[in-house]
């Protein structure tokens, strides 16, 4: 797989309603400014043009910063926009799937909520996982239940895969992801709903160590 370089140190997930009336793409490049190294875009109720349209300006704003746009789920928005690649949850579209639709050079990601998920995962095809919940989180109201310390580190010994935490992450417990062995954090609220994204990537950042 030849897919250019990335850092999931600081993984921003966008949420529109979290966002509300300001810019989705004023408040990307704010967080840019402050430390994301990677963004997720994700909208689970918006219409294929309109989310293509929103990836594309979003890529303008992140490519020439060296920061990839993956797209939550949404094989064809990623394919129309030329974005970097996917993220898949356990009942989206299966990896292998994906990895053939986008090719070697995309970057994918899926989530494991339990150990038992490890067992689907092939390092062949998937470049890195998204785990948790980490902590009980309001942003996504199917969430799983919070994941044991324990439970993490099985994952993680189950795994050479690049890995990120994710789930009710904010500045004052991102420092704990990193001492399990997480290799970056992924959060939603902590600055979607922030007033000042970019304050709050750099908070962020300076927890997770």
């Amino acid at each position: 797989m030849s897919h250019p370089p990335y850092d999931l140190t600081l993984y921003l997930v966008t949420d529109p309603v979290l966002i509300g009336d300001r810019p989705l793409e004023a408040v990307v490049a704010a967080a840019v400014e402050g430390g994301v190294t990677m963004v997720q875009l994700r909208d689970k109720t918006a219409e294929s043009r309109a989310l293509i349209e929103t990836a594309e300006r979003l890529i303008e704003i992140l490519r020439p910063q060296g920061v990839p746009l993956l797209v939550n789920d949404r094989v064809d928005v990623a394919l129309a926009a030329g974005a970097d690649g996917v993220h898949v949850g356990q009942s989206d579209m299966p990896a292998a799937t994906v990895r053939r639709l986008l090719g070697d050079d995309a970057i994918i990601g899926v989530s494991v909520t339990r150990e038992s998920q490890m067992a689907g995962i092939d390092p062949g095809i998937v470049n890195y996982l998204g785990v948790g919940p980490l902590f009980a989180t309001s942003t996504k109201g199917d969430a799983a239940a919070p994941l044991s310390d324990d439970a993490i580190r099985r994952i993680l010994a189950r795994t050479r895969l690049r890995t990120v935490g994710i789930g009710g992450i904010d500045a004052a417990n991102a420092h704990r992801p990193k001492a399990l062995g997480l290799g970056g954090i992924a959060v939603v609220s902590a600055i979607c709903a922030a007033a000042d994204p970019e304050a709050a990537a750099r908070a962020l950042r300076e927890a997770f160590g």
